[in-house]
């Protein structure tokens, strides 16, 4: 059988439709909610909430040229991070301002357990062409928010048609994970200490766009004026906590894909086929963000096409994914993080409702974050 057939995944159901072992296991799942955090005025996308319980978010430069890219959130409001100076680039005075040192088009914040921010830029405003000497992971520290890394990526990283989209870290801090969702879909792997990178599974079928799927939103297929749909390659990331497994999906497909992180920095980073070594873990449906829980024990997964997260379990193999909370107001549930307490939060971006494909919308797209709350 090929390594690519993989059952290793089960959906965890609710209580009322699992089997009554499975939803002992999980009663802190009875009546989730969302409970809004903030609101914003400009288009989110990444969220990540650090040890000491500090929440980060980000905003593209997709449809405007945002006043703020990466920003704390503070009682609701957004303070620029790590400061004024790095979220002062703007696409009217890209060539006053070196994009190397400042925020042109961030995509994912994401705290680490060492204490620092990461920040990933891929640097492609519009999601058009790279802004040279603009792709870069920054490393912020949380104690005294200096920038403490910048490690930058050239065209053979981050290649004309790339948009660098989400990343992990391994538990002993020495390699980063990204996922490519540009025009050719890729795993990047960083060695964190040299900062040396590499592609990965350059044009696998598992970081591809799926043909022929269509991805929809409100049940129609969601396409631009000029008949553009949805052609995000790899794009929702997830590690499992021992750091043994990475996961990922792209956004047009319906596929979860995993492979041993082993791999990757041994036979991958020496430049050895590895496509052979792709698992397929089940089918997900359309989904964006992607969360393995501190326990491990379940992955949390957005759903754009009917503004849900699902969740699978790694309890057992068997069904696929059910639907732990449905709301009108996840339109374009995007990214997860998961706070010290283990509350999960999750962002809003819209994506449907942008200008891209409602050239009527506003440029300047207000967007939300949200806490999944249990009815416990």
């Amino acid at each position: 059988m090929s390594s690519r057939v993989l059952a290793s995944f089960l959906v965890l159901a609710l209580a009322g439709t699992a089997a009554p072992a499975i939803a002992q296991s999980f009663p802190f799942l009875k009546g989730v909610s969302l409970e809004k955090v903030a609101d914003f005025d400009h288009q989110v996308t990444g969220v990540t909430v650090a040890e000491d319980g500090r929440t980060f978010v980000n905003f593209p430069r997709w449809t405007e040229d945002s006043p703020v890219s990466v920003a704390e959130v503070k009682d609701g409001a957004v303070v620029p991070f790590p400061n004024e100076q790095w979220n002062a680039w703007r696409n009217a005075r890209k060539d006053e301002l070196s994009p190397g040192e400042h925020w042109v088009c961030v995509q994912s914040v994401v705290a680490d357990k060492q204490g620092n921010v990461w920040v990933l830029d891929p640097a492609a405003p519009a999601q058009g062409p790279i802004v040279p000497g603009g792709p870069k992971l920054v490393r912020v520290s949380l104690a005294s928010n200096a920038v403490l890394q910048n490690i930058r990526f050239d065209e053979s990283v981050a290649t004309q048609g790339s948009y660098l989209n989400d990343v992990r870290f391994s538990p002993d801090g020495k390699w980063a994970y990204i996922t490519d969702s540009g025009v050719r879909g890729a795993i990047v792997l960083v060695d964190l200490g040299t900062g040396e990178a590499r592609r990965l599974l350059d044009g696998d079928p598992s970081t591809q766009p799926k043909k022929g799927l269509v991805v929809t939103a409100d049940g129609k297929p969601l396409r631009r004026p000029d008949g553009k749909g949805i052609e995000f390659a790899a794009d929702g990331i997830a590690l499992s906590p021992d750091g043994q497994y990475l996961y990922w999906q792209a956004i047009k497909g319906d596929t979860l894909y995993r492979i041993a992180t082993r791999v990757l920095a041994e036979e991958g980073w020496r430049g050895d086929d590895i496509g052979g070594k792709v698992e397929t873990v089940g089918r997900n449906g359309v989904a964006d963000g992607l969360l393995i829980d501190r326990g491990g024990r379940h992955m949390y997964i957005t759903s754009p096409e009917d503004d849900s997260v699902k969740v699978r379990s790694l309890l057992a193999p068997g069904t696929e994914p059910r639907v732990l909370i449905r709301d009108p107001r996840l339109r374009w549930p995007d990214t997860f993080s998961q706070g010290p307490d283990g509350t999960v939060y999750v962002t809003t971006s819209r994506i449907q409702d942008s200008a891209f494909f409602k050239p009527g919308a506003p440029i300047a797209l207000p967007t939300s974050l949200w806490r999944l709350k249990s009815g416990r």
